[in-house]
């Protein structure tokens, strides 16, 4: 049986074409059909003790929901997600499932694993569709009251878990949406605004109240949500949205953005649809992006989309260590955007006017390994070139906002800010947990939403049991 299914090939998915997509801002990958996702389904192999779900940081029985699919029972297949995962419109979208449950499936030892991300996102699809599924079940009220400050994907899972334990939730967004990092960061043509909207509404309809534009550490401190507002604990879900320059001359000129500032004016605030919506949003016609990861590669397909031809990512190491998912440098490669690999950014150059017109680059080549184990990137001697650039995004990173800690007693950090908490998301605060970037620094969708199950099965023991 196992031989057969290694022979069926692995379904890919539909997706715009480049010279098409590359000028607008609609998903990329277009999905699966009913009938395609029973075929991928059914090349799951049932592996009785599955490496997938181990490698999926939120547990998802992934043997169980795709048998569903390939039964044709697409319900009890959404039923099956919901059990594991609060969020899985979003997670089959951006997981880097190639590194996760698709990097340990069996079949892909000897070709193609199963598209578990493909599959996920079809069925969360489906049930979005159906406007008559019910609703997973909520457990009886217990009277206990959880704040969670922030509303990714870690804080969305933490409000998800929690409210289905009986426990009523609240959460807290500085932004005028929900989402977190998902509206703000991550560009439509990845993950549309709707699918996010969706997933809070699930949430909402579940019972968990948002409220937004409430920043917490100004408008209300943590302190006052535990003894003011009567919160018996609180999860700070907060993020790693502090943003991380080069530190070379010119980074204040005209036309230098973070990749914080670029995208959420893009994405969140809907520049890409200015004069529609009145956000600014600087196109340039030669456009630099700084760094090699996922944020750098929606800067780069973002400016692309935003009407410029001449897009370029600059990065400082070998392209074999460029951090971004394959799928999002290869789409990047087949949209157009040209890859500067192993060179540094010394200077930005401006006009009398203070508005960026070009950038010097450093050409660099590896040396010896550094602290992180990678060759560690040296400036080739006499090998300095300048090239036009009218609009530079820096994309190399993002580090602690002090607003939560500076605010609140009790709460350690580490030498880089961010917050000390244990396996099980505790602070050394009494009542507070924190998970995701702000726990870890920068990571993954699906790695924030993992702290937030292991933080929220905590927070759930506490306020069951005292423990």
């Amino acid at each position: 049986m196992a031989e057969k299914k290694e022979q069926v090939p692995r379904t890919p998915m539909p997706e715009q074409k480049p010279e098409v997509r590359r000028r607008n801002f609609e998903e990329v990958p277009l999905g699966y059909a009913a009938e395609v996702a029973r075929i991928e389904a059914s090349r799951c192999l049932q592996c009785k003790k599955p490496s997938c779900v181990q490698g999926c940081p939120v547990n998802v029985n992934i043997p169980a929901f795709i048998q569903h699919i390939a039964e044709g029972d697409f319900a009890k297949a959404v039923f099956q997600l919901w059990e594991d995962n609060s969020l899985p419109a979003v997670c089959g979208r951006v997981c880097p499932q190639e590194n996760q449950c698709e990097g340990k499936c069996i079949l892909g030892k000897k070709g193609d694993p199963v598209a578990i991300g493909n599959l996920e996102r079809f069925t969360a699809d489906w049930a979005r569709a159906e406007k008559d599924l019910p609703l997973p079940p909520v457990a009886p009220k217990t009277g206990k009251k959880v704040a969670v400050v922030g509303s990714g994907p870690g804080s969305l899972t933490v409000a998800g878990d929690l409210i289905r334990k009986g426990h009523e939730v609240t959460v807290y967004e500085a932004f005028h949406k929900p989402g977190g990092v998902l509206v703000y960061g991550i560009p439509e043509f990845r993950l549309p605004k709707e699918i996010v909207a969706s997933e809070v509404n699930f949430l909402e309809r579940l019972g968990v109240k948002v409220e937004c534009n409430v920043v917490v550490g100004s408008t209300v401190t943590v302190d006052e949500l535990l003894e003011d507002e009567g919160f018996d604990a609180v999860y700070l879900g907060v993020g790693a949205g502090l943003p991380r320059f080069v530190g070379v001359p010119g980074e204040n000129l005209i036309g230098v953005y973070s990749a914080n500032e670029y995208l959420t004016r893009a994405n969140l605030m809907k520049g890409y649809l200015f004069p529609e919506y009145d956000t600014p949003l600087i196109k340039g016609d030669h456009v630099c992006v700084f760094g090699g990861g996922n944020v750098a590669m929606d800067s780069l397909r973002t400016a692309m989309r935003m009407g410029c031809d001449d897009v370029k990512c600059v990065y400082r190491r070998s392209e074999e260590e460029l951090p971004a998912r394959g799928e999002e440098i290869h789409h990047a490669k087949d949209e157009g955007i040209q890859f500067f690999i192993l060179h540094a950014p010394l200077r930005f150059i401006g006009d009398d006017d203070d508005r960026l017109v070009a950038v010097e680059l450093q050409e660099m080549e590896l040396g010896e390994p550094d602290e992180s184990g990678r060759r560690r990137p040296e400036p080739i001697p006499g090998s300095v070139k300048t090239i036009d650039c009218d609009l530079a995004i820096i994309a190399i990173g993002s580090g602690a906002n002090p607003l939560i800690t500076r605010t609140t007693p009790g709460l350690e950090v580490n030498k880089w800010g961010y917050i000390e908490a244990d396996d099980d998301g505790k602070t050394k605060k009494a009542k507070v947990w924190a998970g995701g970037d702000i726990v870890t620094g920068a990571a993954t969708v699906i790695k924030a939403a993992g702290a937030g199950r292991t933080a929220a099965n905590s927070m759930h023991r506490y306020l069951s049991w005292g423990w």
